[in-house]
């Protein structure tokens, strides 16, 4: 009697202890499934961004058409309307002044993110030629761009200049 009742003891410890570690394993699977899919949301976030600032800070008189196309691509509200309204006067003023910048993003950081929007700081350097400089003048930039998650893609709502 003594080896059945130890024996079933033996058994309900084995099935409590099978049962915890599936719990906690199962816990475990959920809990790094769920970090690897803020990482790969954070990381789109962050290539979009970067995308966009480097598209804004690349724009070439030769063929603006396609830069600010690139621009408008990525962008979405205001910051396309207020974009798309200013492009035939920059289109324009950029080939009189046969103004070529070429962007580099050297940084880029979330300040702030939900679950559509997010907000994120890029510090970008181009080099930028023109009439007035054709030997070219180096320039720094601090973005903070506002960015939504619309139709699967992260946009550009907002783009301001920033310290």
């Amino acid at each position: 009697m003594v080896d059945t009742l130890s024996g079933r003891a033996l058994s309900l410890g084995l099935a409590t202890a099978t049962v915890v570690v599936t719990a906690l394993t199962i816990s475990l699977t959920l809990a790094l499934y769920e970090q690897h899919q803020a990482d790969r949301r954070r990381q789109d976030i962050l290539s979009a961004a970067r995308q966009s600032a480097l598209n804004f800070t690349s724009l070439d008189y030769r063929h603006y058409d396609r830069d600010s196309a690139n621009v408008l691509a990525g962008a979405t509200g205001d910051f396309k309307k207020q974009f798309a309204a200013q492009t035939d006067q920059l289109t324009e003023l950029v080939g009189q002044n046969r103004s070529v910048s070429e962007g580099q993003i050297l940084e880029a950081g979330i300040v702030r993110s939900g679950e559509n929007s997010a907000r994120v700081l890029v510090v970008a350097d181009s080099k930028v030629t023109n009439t007035a400089v054709p030997q070219g003048e180096a320039r720094t930039y601090r973005l903070q761009l506002d960015m939504v998650h619309r139709d699967g893609r992260w946009l550009t709502s907002d783009v301001e200049f920033v310290g």
